[in-house]
């Protein structure tokens, strides 16, 4: 599927590949704000059954790579360069 938008979105993706996260407050609102696993993953339960699987639909959105790369990139920087516990962000 993100092939089919590839060649109009492309612009918008290679702009969230180059984005550098140099402050450690925009990095922590990045890690904080791009979630690491997709949330709408669920299960529908009665009675202790499972009625109904809700896939994770986030590898539709066309940003999915670029925004974990980000998140990861955002991840990266609080550790190496701000000397973060993550543990302490989440």
């Amino acid at each position: 599927m993100t092939q089919l938008f590839l060649p109009v979105l492309q612009p918008l993706r290679q702009w969230l590949d180059q984005i550098e996260v140099r402050d450690p407050h925009v990095a922590k609102q990045l890690y904080k704000l791009i979630p690491a696993q997709c949330p709408f993953a669920r299960d529908l339960k009665f009675r202790g059954r499972t009625l109904l699987h809700i896939p994770p639909l986030c590898k539709l959105n066309p940003f999915y790579d670029e925004l974990m790369g980000l998140r990861f990139r955002a991840l990266c920087y609080l550790v190496d360069e701000c000397g973060v516990d993550i543990q302490a962000c989440s």
